[in-house]
C-alpha cells in the first residue's frame, strides 16, 4: 500500500468501520488492538510503513474541524488516512479518495468500495471481493 491514500469508511453504527481499520493496520504489521478514536478523534500509528492515521469524525462538528487540521493529514504524502464518518468533514475531503461502505447483512456484513479519482479508481480496480 503506497501513501498518500485517503480511505473514507462509511456505514451505520456497528457496521465494522473500526474493525476494517484494525485489519488494515494489521495488514501493515500492527500487532496491537485498534480502538475507535471516537473521543480523541485521531489515532496515529507512526511505526507502520506507511504511517496510518485513523480518524473518527462521528462527534465532529463544524467548530471542531479547524482544530483537527484535517488538511495537513490529507496532504501529508507519507500517510494513509482511514476516516470514519467522512461525511462530517464536508468540503475538506480530498477529491481522490477510496470510499469503503459497510452494511449489516443477515449473515454478517457486506462491503463495497469505489474510487473517486484517477489513483483511487486504479486501486479499487485491483481489490478483489
Amino acid at each position: 500500500m503506497k501513501a498518500p491514500l485517503f480511505v473514507a469508511l462509511k456505514g451505520e453504527l456497528g457496521a465494522g468501520k473500526t474493525t476494517f481499520a484494525g485489519g488494515f493496520a494489521a495488514g501493515l504489521g500492527h500487532k496491537g488492538a485498534v480502538a475507535s478514536p471516537t473521543f480523541a478523534m485521531v489515532n496515529e500509528y507512526r511505526k507502520l510503513t506507511p504511517r496510518v492515521v485513523h480518524m473518527d469524525l462521528y462527534r465532529a462538528g463544524p467548530l471542531d474541524l479547524p482544530g483537527l487540521a484535517l488538511e495537513e493529514y490529507f496532504e501529508d504524502g507519507g500517510a494513509v488516512c482511514l476516516v470514519e464518518w467522512p461525511e462530517n468533514a464536508g468540503d475538506l475531503l480530498p477529491k481522490d479518495r477510496l470510499e469503503v461502505t459497510l452494511h449489516h447483512a443477515e449473515a454478517g456484513r457486506t462491503l463495497a468500495w469505489r474510487g473517486t479519482g484517477t489513483r483511487s479508481k486504479a486501486l479499487a480496480a485491483k481489490w478483489r471481493p
